[in-house]
């Protein structure tokens, strides 16, 4: 049994895969809500005891012991991590931490000493002879050590640590393969932030935190309609992106013709300058595809206003269609789940 956790700031996700001969089955999953229901979500309220309480209440759910978990795969989130593709020499692994700790200090800006440093092997770069690609992970140790403390605290014996932008590529490349040509773009949706994820088969990892999420999306609706924040929230939830315009019937129905600029359009624009700086600075424009996952990607509409505003083609991603034991029916929203599944993925051996 391996046991994928996602502890997000108001879901916490877990996924229990078991390896089989041709793949994985999905034997559990589940979510909890981390704040209390029908409140106000207030990130900034939000403290270590109340994700103990969240997940220790998810396990009781699922039936799951945290003390006789074996194989736990945890994740930092995006915003407290930095993670950068290079491309170094090729040498034995007990000589490429060494060299990722010198390059970390060049590639990706850190406190001093303070750092935790990590990296993931793509595979060998396909314009170099000699050379890999490499994904250097840091964070600080105060982070790192918080996140220990924190599963130590639910009764959890700490296992395999990784981050959110390559569990969620993980997901995806166990079901997909990577584009021939072109890069396929990956966007999580969380509550409070969405971690836009780029790669392709000859193309460079790259990921970037937008500081926008679900939370900005339901405080923009309640606002602009004057409602209150749990209303506003069930109305986003129900009506997707037609909530802004629910009222108005001079607008269209599809909720892509919004006339006053919304927190979508905020949202898209920081999409575009994101994709901009990866093709100026890696000199490729071509992108084949975006899929949304997280919570946010249920937001009805989401998907048909972003792929009209960047002319590409988007869909909401199902990281748990080739799985043996999924059902559709038992499983709302499974673009959620991608955190997860891709944790889980991690601790069967399978890295994308």
């Amino acid at each position: 049994m391996i046991l994928g956790l996602d502890i997000g700031r108001q879901y916490v996700k877990a996924v229990v895969l078991d390896k089989t001969k041709g793949g994985h089955k999905l034997v559990n999953h589940g979510l909890r809500l981390v704040p209390e229901p029908n409140q106000t979500f207030d990130p900034e309220k939000l403290s270590q005891p109340h994700l103990v309480i969240a997940v220790r209440e998810l396990m009781k759910e699922m039936k799951i012991n945290p003390k006789r978990v074996k194989h736990l795969v945890t994740s930092l989130n995006g915003s407290h991590v930095s993670v950068k593709e290079i491309t170094t020499m090729d040498m034995p692994e007990e000589e490429l931490l060494s060299s990722m700790t010198f390059e970390a200090r060049k590639h990706i800006p850190m406190d001093g000493s303070d750092a935790v440093i990590d990296y993931q092997i793509f595979g060998s770069n396909p314009k170099e002879v000699d050379k890999i690609d490499v994904a250097l992970v840091a964070c600080t140790k105060k982070i790192s050590n918080a996140h220990v403390d924190l599963l130590k605290e639910i009764g959890f014996k700490p296992g395999i640590i990784d981050v959110d932008p390559i569990a969620v590529m993980n997901s995806y490349s166990y079901v997909n393969d990577l584009p021939e040509d072109g890069a396929v773009i990956l966007l999580d949706i969380g509550a409070i932030s969405s971690a836009l994820t780029v790669w392709g088969r000859k193309d460079m990892f790259f990921t970037r935190d937008l500081p926008i999420g679900i939370h900005d999306f339901v405080k923009d609706l309640a606002g602009k309609m004057d409602t209150d924040y749990v209303s506003s929230e069930d109305n986003l939830l129900k009506d997707g992106v037609n909530s802004f315009t629910k009222n108005e019937p001079d607008k269209t129905d599809s909720g892509i013709g919004i006339a006053e600029r919304t927190v979508f359009d905020n949202f898209v624009e920081d999409i575009r300058r994101s994709l901009r700086y990866y093709a100026k600075t890696t000199n490729q424009s071509f992108f084949t595809h975006l899929y949304l996952t997280g919570g946010g990607s249920a937001t009805e509409g989401l998907a048909e206003l972003i792929q009209g505003k960047l002319n590409l083609e988007v869909s909401v991603f199902n990281p748990m269609k080739s799985f043996d034991g999924y059902n559709e029916n038992s499983v709302v929203n499974p673009a959620q789940y991608s955190v997860a599944v891709g944790l889980a993925l991690r601790g069967g051996g399978f890295d994308a």
